[in-house]
């Protein structure tokens, strides 16, 4: 799963997806199917094949939508240090106040129009 951008890309991918997915602390699970992972787990698994290709742009549409308030902290923690480390811009796409209230810019939208730009 993680190793299919790389792939597609053309690009080494096995020790790649590894070494990512060790990063977000599942290089134990590097052989399970998707059905076998918490969803905690596999929201790391998807910011592990978002970032092993080291973008420069990631949209992220409700990243903690599914996952419960401690596992969607630790989600979001993940998220913003693989940002630092990989110089990546996030947009991110929120109900949450309290993960808005961490991001550098704000544009709120309501009914289909910006509100506010802070």
């Amino acid at each position: 799963n993680v190793m299919l951008p790389l792939e597609l890309a053309g690009q080494s991918a096995r020790e790649a997806a590894q070494a990512m997915l060790e990063r977000v602390g599942l290089g134990a699970r590097l052989h399970h199917y998707p059905r076998t992972l918490s969803g905690g787990e596999q929201q790391r698994v998807s910011l592990a094949r978002a970032f092993v290709v080291q973008p420069d742009l990631l949209f992220a549409d409700e990243p903690t939508g599914s996952l419960d308030a401690a596992t969607g902290v630790t989600v979001i923690d993940l998220m913003f240090d693989l940002h630092r480390e990989h110089g990546t811009t996030l947009v991110l796409v929120t109900h949450d106040p309290q993960l808005a209230a961490r991001c550098g810019r704000q544009l709120v939208l309501a009914a289909g129009r910006m509100v506010t730009d802070d």
